[in-house]
């Protein structure tokens, strides 16, 4: 890492303009939708402008090092490197979608949007912090606007389903801070980066076992634990589907598109880390968990009749195959095997963030559809839509292919790598999986057959199609779909070097 202590940059600039922008909208009234999209824009910028400058080599740059209590283990420590920027660019993407799709928002829109940029900052405070206390407060910050946006402005069901996602996540986060409680305790350090380093060098599994005993193995199942729901890995998806239900479709875009990728970022820049020798021994039991999340998340969105409830499941599948690339790399490799472990996270990161991408612009589609008929979303109440609205079925058909993974288009990419780095890592996990891949293709092409195709119902036929603005808004998130599925390279380019970089210091 790059250690110079730059003061107050960047990353702090873009963390505090969410929270400036949320105190600005809240006193805006009718006015607040504006400030939120100039924030998002600035907050655009400022993610372009860290993507561009990070260190080459792949090692985290960008630092800010401040000392906070140092009694404690607590300091002021942010930086990126081509995994925490690439975040922060799909995090701003998306927040700025989601605000953009949030164009209808009559009740108390001023909080609304302010509990937005509130949720933005703490996805850009995780997304950047190196040390536990600090990087908790913003895993926190996060979900408590998440919280009110469905109780306060979700569906008929909106108490129970924010309440379950309340409590899941709650306890995940609990598990997470008994576990660093912990390891502070046997090494007086909260950073991350230190953290892994004595976990490399085995120090860090005396320490705790000097200090506490033979709980190592414990205090890593509760890390795994707390970034499992947030995934979620299957079982701790069930809060999921309700949550996604019944949010408003910008505020479900918000936890499809980026609060999903804290997870998965957790597991990538903490549990690896610091407990990867743990995890390589749980290793066969959590490729079993990988590949149901892929597999059943894809039968159980076959089974749905409700759209979002169908994308939701397709959201638990799709993250799976992170899962599935993340544990595969699990085991200590030489020669070709490191090739193939590379491949499984490029692919893991580059799938994080196209699903994040295309995953909110199904949503937004759903929202579209919902606000032409007046509320219903079921699979079975549509058809033909295809004949009065054919600018809105060809815009959602290619976000629709791109999710099922069609070559060409930004879903493709992720999946193709993690699969060919999972294959001779795993055999059995990756031909397993495919099962998921064919499942998937079945159930969104379900989605176009009975949604765009057939006969016009009688109460379709003057289904308005997509207004200029709203094509206009589209264009950019389809065209991104298109250039990452043929120039992947834009990614996979930057973050390649991060990614050496992480598995020369992964110990398993």
């Amino acid at each position: 890492m790059n250690e110079m202590n730059t003061g107050i940059g960047l990353l702090t600039l873009i963390t505090l303009l969410p929270v400036v922008g949320a105190l600005i909208a809240l006193f805006s009234g009718k006015q607040a939708r504006a400030v939120a999209l100039v924030t998002g824009l600035g907050s655009l910028a400022l993610s372009l402008v860290i993507w561009t400058h990070l260190p080459a080599d792949g090692h985290i740059g960008l630092v800010e090092k401040i000392a906070w209590v140092p009694s404690l283990g607590i300091e002021y420590h942010l930086g990126v490197d081509g995994l925490g920027a690439l975040m922060l660019v799909l995090s701003a993407i998306v927040g700025l979608m989601s605000i953009d799709a949030a164009n209808r928002v009559h009740h108390s829109p001023n909080l609304y949007f302010a509990l937005v940029l509130l949720l933005e900052a703490g996805l850009f405070g995780a997304f950047t912090a190196l040390n536990f206390y600090h990087w908790f407060i913003f895993w926190e910050i996060s979900l408590i606007p998440a919280f009110f946006l469905i109780k306060l402005w979700g569906g008929p069901k909106r108490g129970p389903a924010a309440t379950q996602f309340f409590v899941y996540t709650m306890a995940g986060s609990v598990a997470l801070l008994l576990s660093f409680m912990a390891v502070f305790l046997a090494t007086g350090s909260m950073d991350f980066i230190k953290l892994s380093e004595l976990a490399h060098s085995g120090l860090l599994a005396q320490a705790v076992t000097q200090h506490l005993g033979p709980v190592m193995p414990w205090l890593a199942v509760g890390v795994l634990a707390g970034f499992a729901v947030k995934t979620p890995l299957m079982p701790f998806h069930t809060w999921l589907p309700n949550a996604y239900a019944e949010a408003p479709s910008a505020v479900t875009m918000l936890l499809t598109g980026a609060m999903s990728k804290m997870g998965v970022y957790g597991f990538l820049r903490i549990a690896v880390p610091i407990f990867g020798h743990e995890i390589a021994q749980m290793r066969t039991v959590l490729l079993v968990l990988a590949v149901a999340t892929v597999v059943l998340g894809a039968f159980a969105a076959a089974a749905q009749k409700d759209l979002k409830r169908l994308l939701a499941y397709s959201s638990v599948n799709h993250l799976g195959y992170c899962m599935l690339g993340i544990f595969a790399i699990a085991v200590p490799a030489s020669g070709m095997q490191i090739a193939s472990q590379a491949a499984a996270l490029n692919g893991v990161i580059l799938q994080m963030f196209n699903h994040g991408i295309t995953a909110a612009a199904l949503f937004w589609f759903i929202s579209m559809i919902q606000f032409r008929t007046g509320g219903p979303r079921g699979i079975d109440d549509f058809g033909g839509l295809r004949k009065p609205a054919p600018v809105l079925a060809g815009l959602m058909g290619i976000a629709l292919f791109s999710s099922l993974g069609l070559p060409g288009l930004n879903g493709f990419v992720g999946e193709f790598l993690i699969f060919r780095g999972v294959l001779p890592l795993t055999w059995i996990s990756a031909t397993v999986s495919v099962l998921g891949l064919l499942v998937t293709a079945v159930v969104l092409l379900t989605v176009i057959q009975k949604v765009f195709a057939g006969p016009v119902p009688a109460h379709l036929v003057e289904f308005p199609d997509l207004h200029l603005s709203e094509r206009l808004a589209m264009v950019p998130v389809l065209g991104l779909m298109l250039l990452l599925g043929l120039v992947p390279q834009l990614i996979v380019g930057a973050v390649n070097p991060t990614v050496l970089r992480l598995l020369s210091h992964w110990s398993f």
